[in-house]
């Protein structure tokens, strides 16, 4: 073989190389998501997907992560827990995706859990429940505050305003079940007894007879309704036409402006823990969150027409820490991503601060709360 024979040939094979490289280099990052677009939850996934979408695309306009595209690989589970198992097992198996935001429900994250775990794939969660990160699990995450945390914020404002006894009415849906356990769990420590204790299921279309034994339950001060998706407008609705005047508490599962839409004028006078994502031009100019929630708001309302919700705002935190997390760890390597959630600290979200750690894969403390209540058919901060 002759020098010039020799030398092409280390020509071809560099170009070769350097191809291979470049190919490798322009694999997308493969985001993959189980949403709750359609069924009882649609109104919590719907917001969680276009804003996956919405991000996603500005991403990778900006151009990528890492130098690499994301592509979001996504399943509407149906708001069906058993369908959200089945898309799990494909994202991992068949569509390997580098990591996974999603999980509208508790009942879906809990069923997606045990295939992450096995599969060692980094799984973000959007669903309330404490059971998600409690115990902690080495590979599941979660961006809304909990069930408990909401419960306390609530039992908060209460013992603040001299309530000690309450009602509990509370869905049976997963997030339902867990919201009454954590909130039974909490009740003593702020005083509070719960002197009624009834339940709905999430596709009841009127809760008068449950509200009723509430209404005529001896000393009650105030009612506290568990529950998310349609349930609690219907309960809001028809806590007004049975004349109830105590004080009514909903959870943080309400904590959209289509709560607003459905419960109408039912709503005035309604209290519930919530993030900041609901009242961005009522926060003072010195918060923190201000400048993020603003952001998103702005953003989502140019591209949808339609108003935020805080259950987007959980997908936009998902995607944001996911994104930090695979910049930090310069790789899609799935234990270094891992490891970069695990680590992140400061990350100012549209529902809080985040400062997780190995024994709290959640982040987020009481202060990032807020407690709103309903004037005027809108939001404000509660005094």
């Amino acid at each position: 073989m002759n020098k010039r024979t020799t030398l092409k040939t280390l020509f071809v094979g560099t170009v070769l190389a350097l191809g291979s490289l470049s190919a490798l280099a322009a694999d997308p990052i493969k985001i993959g998501s189980i949403l709750s677009v359609t069924g009882p939850a649609a109104f919590l996934g719907d917001p969680e997907l276009k804003t996956l979408q919405l991000y996603v695309e500005d991403l990778n306009k900006k151009g990528g992560v890492l130098g690499r595209q994301i592509q979001l690989v996504h399943y509407d589970d149906g708001s069906d827990a058993n369908k959200a198992n089945g898309f799990a097992k494909r994202l991992i198996d068949d569509d390997k995706v580098d990591l996974i935001v999603g999980g509208t429900t508790t009942g879906s994250t809990m069923s997606t859990v045990p295939l992450v775990e096995r599969a060692g794939v980094p799984f973000i969660s959007l669903a309330g429940a404490v059971v998600i990160v409690e115990p902690v699990k080495k590979f599941v995450f979660k961006t809304p505050h909990t069930d408990r945390m909401a419960a306390e914020k609530v039992f908060e404002d209460m013992k603040k305003r001299g309530i000690s006894k309450v009602a509990l009415l509370s869905e049976t849906s997963g997030f339902g079940q867990s919201g009454k356990k954590e909130t039974e769990a909490v009740a003593g420590k702020y005083g509070i007894t719960l002197v009624a204790n009834e339940t709905y299921g999430p596709k009841d279309t009127d809760m008068s007879p449950q509200l009723t034994k509430i209404k005529n339950a001896p000393g009650v001060q105030a009612v506290f309704v568990f529950g998310l998706g349609q349930g609690p407008a219907i309960v809001t609705k028809n806590y007004k036409q049975l004349g109830i005047a105590l004080p009514l508490y909903q959870s943080h599962g309400v904590a959209s402006d289509e709560y607003l839409k459905l419960a109408g004028p039912a709503a005035e006078g309604v209290r519930l823990p919530s993030p900041a994502q609901l009242i961005p031009e009522k926060l003072p100019a010195g918060d923190a969150q201000k400048p993020v929630v603003t952001a998103y708001d702005k953003a989502y309302k140019e591209r949808y027409k339609q108003d935020v919700s805080t259950f987007g705002g959980y997908a936009y935190d998902g995607l944001m820490i996911a994104v930090d997390a695979i910049k930090r760890a310069g790789s899609t390597d799935k234990a270094k991503v891992r490891d970069a959630i695990e680590a992140t600290k400061g990350f100012v979200g549209t529902s809080g601060t985040f400062n997780m750690s190995p024994t709290d894969h959640m982040g987020l403390d009481l202060s990032a709360f807020r407690m709103l209540e309903v004037k005027g058919g809108d939001w404000t901060l509660s005094k």
